[in-house]
């Protein structure tokens, strides 16, 4: 209840439909009400908002302070240890059709995260591939998804397993724990989620090392059209920052203590998927 409860006010509370709701709201008092001033002011801000978090320079520069640690890749990175037997990739979106090509069935950031896992996987060849992530209202879970894309790049099966139980990073870092125990291994996701996600297992007394993928605040020249002209892919970096950030307060203020107990079915389905892998 209380993961659904976060999913919901969380979703309500991103730029998008909370900038929808205040305009909706404003067309209400424009139309139906006497508060014609704050009707129109409340419609100009919210279009403002919708405008400006859409051009570049802003977008990244609010996103800038959750990837700013993990702008460089994994191999450029000091201290690196010279083998890893794992390599654990977090779970993202995605969607489960069959008559896809693999890779399509991965969202948003996923198809990232897994590509990146791969390469490395092909640095550290005797590595195997932990992917988490739960079905929600699929077939299979993101984990498996997620698995097969790497198999379908050459992975073999038995380098791959799906732990098909965790929700949300917390719940990852606690059946990884389960898994591997203290050993270092290489914590893969988005670099927006890097601090956040490193967090939860460092918490549990577990040696991640930090492997980004997906760095989008871009500190590279662009056109000036590509900068200052708002744009659907900026507002999406907008949005990324706006989710860490409430990722982060949640995980600062939310109770301390272990995920949920996993039901003895669920237990015995992860053991034949891997099994399967």
């Amino acid at each position: 209840m209380l993961f659904l409860l976060k999913k919901y006010i969380g979703s309500l509370l991103m730029p998008f439909p909370l900038l929808l709701l205040v305009a909706s709201f404003a067309l209400i008092l424009l139309w139906f009400t006497r508060w014609q001033k704050t009707g129109k002011s409340l419609l100009t801000a919210a279009i403002f908002l919708l405008a400006i978090l859409g051009i570049q320079p802003i977008a990244d520069t609010l996103l800038m302070p959750s990837e700013k640690e993990y702008q460089t890749r994994y191999e450029l990175r000091e201290n690196l240890p010279k083998e890893v037997n794992y390599i654990v990739v977090l779970g993202g979106g995605f969607t489960y059709n069959p008559e896809w090509a693999p890779s399509s069935n991965l969202l948003n950031n996923s198809l990232f995260r897994v590509a990146e896992a791969v390469r490395l996987y092909y640095c550290n060849p005797n590595a195997t591939l932990i992917f988490t992530g739960g079905a929600g209202v699929n077939k299979i879970s993101s984990a498996e998804v997620a698995a097969q894309v790497a198999q379908s790049l050459g992975v073999p099966a038995d380098k791959t397993i799906a732990l098909s139980i965790p929700k949300d990073t917390e719940e990852e870092a606690y059946e990884v724990d389960k898994l591997i125990g203290k050993q270092p291994f290489l914590l893969v996701t988005s670099a927006n989620h890097l601090a956040r996600a490193e967090r939860f297992f460092l918490a549990r007394g577990m040696q991640p090392i930090v492997a980004p993928a997906n760095q989008l605040a871009i500190t590279t020249p662009l056109h000036p059209w590509e900068k200052y002209i708002p744009s659907a892919s900026y507002f999406q970096h907008s949005e990324r920052a706006w989710y860490e950030f409430l990722g982060s307060m949640w995980q600062s203020i939310k109770p301390a203590g272990q995920p949920a107990v996993i039901p003895e079915n669920e237990k015995a389905k992860n053991k034949e998927i891997n099994a399967n892998n």
